[in-house]
C-alpha cells in the first residue's frame, strides 16, 4: 500500500465497477481467463475513449482496475472494480481536470453502450460467439455503476486494502458447518435491511467456492494509462509536478519498516529487555514438495 501511496494525486477518485450480464456465464469456465482478459481491456479502452473525447476531457487517464468473480451466493458475477483519478495528461504534457470532478465522471448510459461495444469486438475478436448469445447480449443495456468520488485520494488506499485480497468468500460469513451442510449469510440487495441465510450442500458449496480460482498466473489487478508501471516515472510525475508534489519513483519496504509504519509494532525489539537487540542469524525459506514422479502408460 505505501507504493500506492506514493502514486496519489490530490484530486477526486471515482469508483466505477463494469459488470458482465449473466449470459456470458455459459462460457465461463472454459472460456475464463479469455473472458475475464476481455473484460479488463473493455473496462479500460471505455474510460480511454471518454477521456480522449475533447467534450468530456481530451487528455490521457490513468485506472486501477481489481477483477471479482462472486455474487453474495457464490455464484458467478463477473465485474472489475475500478478507481480512476479525475483527470489526465494532454498531448501537450499538461494535466487537465474533469469537467464535473463533484459529480460523476462520465455519463452512465454512455460507458454501457461503448462497453458493451468495446467487449463485445475484443471477444469476437478471441472466439466464434454463437448467434443466440450474442443476440441475448445485445437485448438489455449493460450495468456499469458509478459512484461519487472517494471522499479523500487517503480514502481510496482504504479501499483498495479492503478489496485487493479479498476471496469469494470470508470466514466471518460462515455460519455453521456441520457433516453434510454450509450454512452463510449473504446480503440481499432488493432489501438492503436484511440478510439472509444460505444452506446448501458441502458439495455444492465447494462447487461454488472452485468457481472463482482462476487461471494460473493471471493478474486480476491491472494499473492502465499514466498509472500503468512503463508510464509512471514520465506521465504520473508531469501530474506530480502540476501539483508540486514530490515526483513518484520506484521503492521497496521491507517488513520491519511496515511493521513500524503500519502496527506501531517494532520487530526487532526484544519483548525482554525492551532494547532493539534482535539479530538475524538465519532465514530459512519454505521448503518445496518432492517433485511428482510421472509414468508411462
Amino acid at each position: 500500500m505505501k507504493n500506492r501511496e506514493s502514486e496519489l494525486l490530490p484530486v477526486p477518485y471515482y469508483h466505477i465497477v463494469f459488470t458482465l450480464p449473466h449470459h456470458l456465464n455459459e462460457l465461463l469456465p472454459k472460456q475464463d481467463k479469455l473472458i475475464y482478459n476481455c473484460l479488463l481491456k473493455a473496462a479500460w479502452k471505455t474510460i480511454k475513449v471518454f477521456g480522449e473525447d475533447p467534450r468530456y476531457l481530451g487528455a490521457k487517464m490513468g485506472m486501477v482496475c481489481i477483477l471479482h468473480t462472486w455474487g453474495q451466493q457464490l455464484w458467478l458475477h463477473p465485474h472489475v472494480h475500478c478507481i480512476v483519478p479525475a483527470g489526465g495528461i494532454t498531448k501537450s504534457g499538461k494535466w487537465k481536470q474533469t469537467k464535473y470532478a463533484q459529480k460523476y465522471l462520465f455519463p452512465k448510459r454512455a460507458l454501457s453502450k461503448v462497453f458493451r461495444a468495446g467487449f463485445m469486438a475484443l471477444l469476437r475478436r478471441e472466439m466464434e460467439v454463437p448467434q443466440p448469445l450474442a443476440k441475448k447480449l445485445f437485448v438489455k443495456p449493460w450495468v456499469v455503476y458509478a459512484k461519487r468520488p472517494f471522499a479523500t485520494p487517503k480514502t481510496v488506499i482504504e479501499y483498495l486494502g479492503r478489496y485487493t485480497h479479498k476471496v469469494a468468500i470470508s470466514n466471518h460469513r460462515i455460519t455453521e458447518v456441520d457433516n453434510k451442510n454450509v450454512s452463510f449469510f449473504y446480503k440481499n440487495y432488493r432489501d438492503a435491511a436484511k440478510k439472509k441465510i444460505a444452506t446448501i450442500s458441502g458439495e455444492e458449496f465447494l462447487r461454488r467456492f472452485a468457481m472463482h480460482i482462476l487461471p494460473h498466473g493471471f493478474m486480476r489487478i491491472r494499473h492502465y494509462g499514466i498509472l500503468a508501471s512503463r508510464n509512471k516515472a514520465t506521465e504520473l510525475n508531469l501530474a506530480k509536478t502540476h501539483f508540486s508534489q514530490p515526483r513518484w519513483k520506484k521503492q521497496k519496504h521491507s517488513w520491519e519498516q511496515i511493521a513500524r509504519e503500519r502496527l506501531n509494532f517494532n520487530p526487532l525489539c526484544c519483548p525482554n529487555c525492551k532494547q532493539e537487540s534482535l539479530i538475524t542469524i538465519q532465514v530459512i525459506d519454505p521448503k518445496r514438495g518432492p517433485p511428482i514422479q510421472q509414468t508411462g502408460g
